[in-house]
């Protein structure tokens, strides 16, 4: 991915208002950031614990697309395990949680929204490349190549976005 400027991100939004899409919250950090490890930029606002955003490239298109999600902590049981819909990597209780996006234009309006289980920290590209290890300490052995992974990854993701 390449990387990103504050005002790529914020013109990126298509389920928000271009009012909300100003007040959010951005990383401070974009300049230290290893871009060329991301397929997305994911990250949680601070501020508000039930907030998450999405943001990444399409070839299909000229410009970045980001998504405003939502999302409620995992409750579930301390053996239970979960996986993530969009890399794959399967994590301990809280480690996946259903992200939930009001869809874009009239439809998002009348309140109606999509959503897919996601790693929590938004963070797969990470774990694809072994950058960053579940809690778990493990995932599952694939026998796929880490191109065969990403492009599944980016292909599950784009599927998402474009129920949005």
């Amino acid at each position: 991915m390449r990387s990103l400027t504050d005002q790529d991100i914020r013109g990126s939004f298509v389920n928000c208002s271009k009012g909300e899409a100003k007040r959010l919250f951005v990383p401070r950090d974009l300049g230290e950031r290893v871009w060329e490890d991301l397929d997305f930029l994911g990250w949680r606002d601070p501020g508000a614990p039930d907030r998450t955003y999405l943001v990444t490239e399409r070839a299909d298109q000229d410009r970045p697309v980001g998504v405003a999600l939502r999302f409620q902590p995992a409750r579930r049981g301390f053996l239970h395990r979960s996986m993530c819909s969009l890399c794959l990597t399967t994590h301990p209780r809280g480690g996946v949680s259903l992200m939930t996006a009001r869809r874009a234009g009239a439809a998002g309006r009348e309140g109606n929204s999509v959503g897919a289980y996601m790693c929590t920290d938004l963070a797969c590209s990470l774990y694809l490349r072994g950058r960053k290890v579940p809690k778990s300490g493990m995932r599952i052995e694939e026998t796929l190549t880490l191109d065969e992974r990403i492009a599944r990854t980016l292909g599950n993701l784009y599927a998402f976005l474009d129920k949005v």
